[in-house]
């Protein structure tokens, strides 16, 4: 019974610290309501991509229908998950092992096919110690989607890729989830301060907010990249993010509601109704710009007439990013710091 009531005061104790800071406050909500959360659905997607994987693989009349939305699901948690990577998926090359983009120099289709020419069949060590380039979702991608790539007339060398990748796709998202829940892991890192990782409330609540506004600046070179805005305006669409799967648009959409996701929970202590109205309003901005597009983003940056209506978008991802990056920061009187894609 002692035992029962020290453990309830602990809790008590623990939630009026909580409620007394509320920068802390919205820190632990951040870490059990959105970055836990999308953290556990990613895992989700890629079991659901590993079964649809597996059942395709094992049945020669299969259509690729259920692998194709289990792929796009898998890719759709990613994209949200991509501004919310504060801690371990943000370390070790973990991220790219899930994704590599851009892709410069087509190494995704040349990787693959060496790989596939020097193992028959390929295992799953050749796999876990192959580059990241034929790991992650691109090469899953390339193989499901790709013109070049007659799946139902190569199963036998496609299908060990496909089910490796699900597979070490799984691997990591358990991995990366059990370090979040572990004791001592970065849910508790993100509730008991201080700690080894944030010796305040303030470091960790600033530390999810530059992982959400890198999120929005990635956000922009997915836009600007097909668009040539790096490549003096000459257009990239093979450079468009998810070109293959025409799904590049509900990347951008999945990636922004993830942004947005935190800052739902920000606006709460931003002292500024203005400031508060107008970073509401460039995320509205640019999510209406993004639902009125009208085809795929990579045939978008090859007609001329959509120019216009790309330009504004970009111009609404830019304002929305800077909305953030120094008024925000300047009215929580946070210091935001390096955004690692400066310069790029």
């Amino acid at each position: 019974m002692r035992a029962l009531v020290i453990l309830v005061s602990v809790a008590v104790s623990v939630l009026l610290t909580a409620c007394s800071n509320p920068r802390q406050e919205v820190t632990v909500r951040l870490a059990n309501d959105v970055l836990l959360p999308a953290h556990q659905q990613w895992r989700d997607s890629n079991a659901a991509l590993k079964d649809s994987a597996d059942t395709y693989c094992a049945d020669p009349q299969a259509s690729t229908d259920g692998l194709k939305a289990a792929f796009y699901q898998a890719q759709s948690r990613w994209s949200y998950l991509q501004p919310l990577m504060v801690g371990p998926l943000s370390e070790g090359n973990r991220s790219w092992q899930v994704q590599f983009w851009p892709d410069k120099r087509n190494m995704v289709i040349r990787q693959t096919e060496t790989l596939l020419d020097e193992a028959d069949p390929l295992t799953r060590e050749q796999l876990d110690q192959a580059s990241v380039v034929v790991q992650g979702l691109t090469a899953f991608e390339y193989v499901l989607f790709d013109e070049s790539v007659t799946l139902a007339d190569s199963r036998d060398r496609y299908c060990p890729l496909l089910t490796g990748i699900a597979r070490h796709q799984l691997a990591l998202s358990e991995a990366v989830l059990a370090l979040w829940n572990e004791p001592g892991g970065m849910l508790t890192q993100l509730r008991d301060f201080p700690n080894d990782r944030y010796a305040t409330a303030d470091e960790g609540l600033a530390a999810i907010l530059r992982m959400q506004i890198t999120g929005v600046d990635v956000l922009k070179k997915k836009l600007g990249t097909p668009m040539g805005r790096l490549n003096q305006g000459v257009a990239q669409p093979y450079q468009a993010e998810a070109w293959r799967s025409r799904q590049s648009i509900e990347n951008l959409q999945a990636s922004l509601q993830g942004a947005q996701a935190v800052w739902e929970r920000v606006r709460s202590l931003v002292s500024d109704a203005a400031l508060v109205k107008d970073i509401d309003q460039a995320y509205a901005d640019v999510a209406n710009q993004l639902a009125a597009l009208p085809a795929p983003l990579m045939e978008l940056v090859q007609a001329p007439q959509h120019s216009e209506t790309l330009t504004t978008l970009y111009a609404a991802l830019d304002n929305l990013e800077n909305r953030q990056q120094t008024e925000l920061a300047r009215n929580l009187n946070i210091q935001i710091g390096f955004n690692a894609n400066d310069g790029d």
